[in-house]
């Protein structure tokens, strides 16, 4: 196991995808680890709920959920000319060129620019249009999006689904936008919910057990395990901060196993006031542990980071949100990483 917490599996390591070439079949990267603050409160502050709050949304979203759906699309045949009008019109700064339900370019306002000035603002798109692009699929995380603004500085990403369909665009605007709604909604429900939470002395009386297996680069199922581990808390009403830290500690854990090692278990259980979670591995381990659980600290491979993983941040979550952490590694031999998490007051003895 590394120690950061996502694609289809690919057993090569190919180049980091630099943007990606369009009018042929388009290959977008799939899904991606969280990017987490630098510095936050320690997990026992009560500021911790904020950040937390958010960790878990950017978790949750999909790009499906903050996407601009409803798109206005051209033809390769449009002139330039045509595009800017329809920029003005719709009070947009990029248009898709596309034919049924294939993505062959965009034409920003950037590209209307150098039209006007180069006097060819009649031809067509599709001889002036941008082609190299970097393109996204729906069902990636939101925090995939976010990491790739941050490393491309585009205004916008082109969303295409597995059929390699054109489904959405994503820009900053679409992203501040959700965050803001979801947000509120979280904070209602919390308000909602924060006269209905047990005592927390009834965790005392709770005992459970989940494992569950993960194997290695099997994207498609990464994260189930932690929602379902947040699905029990919720139904057995657990306080949410705690299922916050709980969830947030399970599913880097989890993309951890299914990212850096060659596969384990994943393993969760209630009992006494303490929730552990516990991630074991069969290799190939980590030499440094004390470096690998650094701040930005990474033994991913260039296949993943190209990939937009292998921030450094994933045992650093982990340890934040825990009150308890272990980990003991040996290289060549595999990884146990245990996070524990009070869930109740003991009564006093």
């Amino acid at each position: 196991m590394s120690a950061d917490p996502q694609t289809p599996a690919a057993p090569a390591a190919p180049e980091a995808p630099a943007p990606v070439a369009v009018p042929a079949a388009v290959t977008a990267p799939a899904p991606v680890t969280v990017p987490a603050p630098a510095t936050e409160p320690e997990p026992e502050a009560p500021a911790v709920n904020e950040p937390l709050v958010l960790l878990e949304l950017i978790q949750r979203l999909k790009l499906r959920d903050v996407m601009t759906s409803k798109l206005v699309t051209v033809p390769r045949t449009a002139t330039l000319r045509e595009v800017q009008e329809l920029m003005r019109q719709k009070k947009i700064s990029g248009v898709p060129v596309e034919e049924n339900g294939r993505f062959f370019g965009l034409v920003s306002v950037d590209d209307i620019i150098r039209a006007l000035g180069g006097g060819y603002i009649d031809e067509p798109c599709s001889r002036h249009m941008t082609t190299k692009l970097v393109v996204l699929e729906d069902d990636m995380p939101l925090s995939f999006a976010l990491r790739y603004f941050d490393r491309y500085h585009y205004g916008r990403f082109p969303v295409l689904n597995r059929d390699r369909r054109l489904v959405g665009i994503i820009c900053q605007r679409d992203i501040n936008r959700a965050l803001l709604v979801e947000l509120t909604n979280e904070l209602n429900r919390i308000e909602t919910a924060s006269g209905q939470t047990p005592g927390l002395d009834g965790a005392y009386s709770i005992y459970v057990l989940r494992e569950f297996p993960i194997c290695k680069y099997d994207f498609e199922n990464a994260g189930k395990a932690a929602n379902q581990i947040k699905k029990l808390l919720q139904e057995k009403q657990f306080p949410p901060k705690v299922i916050r830290r709980i969830a947030v500690a399970a599913y880097e854990l989890e993309i951890n196993l299914c990212v850096h090692s060659d596969g384990g278990v994943l393993s969760w259980q209630v009992s006494n006031g303490r929730a552990e979670i516990i991630a074991r591995d069969a290799g190939p381990g980590i030499e440094d542990v004390e470096w690998a659980c650094g701040d930005g600290n990474s033994t991913a491979n260039e296949w993943i980071r190209s990939l937009g993983f292998g921030a450094g941040m994933g045992l650093v979550n982990v340890k934040r949100v825990s009150d308890e952490f272990e980990i003991t590694s040996k290289k060549g031999s595999g990884t146990t990483v245990k996070s524990v998490i009070y869930v109740g007051v003991p009564a006093a003895t």
